[in-house]
C-alpha cells in the first residue's frame, strides 16, 4: 500500500515541477502511484521518477521522455545520497515554454527532489 508522505512545487523558467513521495514495498506500489499521478496529470509533459526498495533491493529511474539521464537518474541519486529505501519519488513537470538545457533539467530534478525528501 502506498502512502503520499509530501507534496512540494518549484518553479523555474515557468516551468513547474511537483515533486510527490510515497512509501513503496513493491514495483506495483509504484504502479499504482504512477497511474494514479497519470489521473491527475493528464496534461503534463512528463512524469519522471526513481525509486529504491529494499525487499528485494532494486532501484530504478525513469526519464519519461526528458533527455536520457536528466531526470529520472538526478532523482534517484538523491534518494541513494539520502540513503533512503522503500520510497519513491515522482516530479510532475509541466512545460513552462522556456527550454533549460540538459544541465538546467538536472539542477530542476535534483531540486526538486532534495526539497521532497528534506
Amino acid at each position: 500500500m502506498t502512502e503520499l508522505l509530501k507534496q512540494i512545487e518549484y518553479v523555474e523558467k515557468k516551468s513547474r515541477f511537483i515533486g510527490y513521495l510515497f512509501t513503496c514495498k513493491s514495483v506495483e506500489d509504484v504502479e499504482k502511484s504512477l497511474t494514479e499521478l497519470k489521473k491527475q496529470h493528464k496534461k503534463a509533459t512528463h512524469i519522471c521518477y526513481a525509486y529504491s526498495l529494499s525487499s528485494p533491493f532494486l532501484e530504478k529511474a525513469v526519464d519519461d521522455g526528458e533527455p536520457g539521464g536528466t531526470a529520472g537518474r538526478p532523482i534517484l541519486s538523491v534518494i541513494q545520497k539520502k540513503g533512503k529505501r522503500d520510497v519513491c519519488v515522482f516530479v510532475v513537470r509541466y512545460f513552462g515554454g522556456i527550454k533549460l538545457g540538459a544541465g538546467g533539467l538536472v539542477r530542476a530534478y535534483t531540486k526538486t527532489t532534495s526539497e521532497v525528501l528534506a
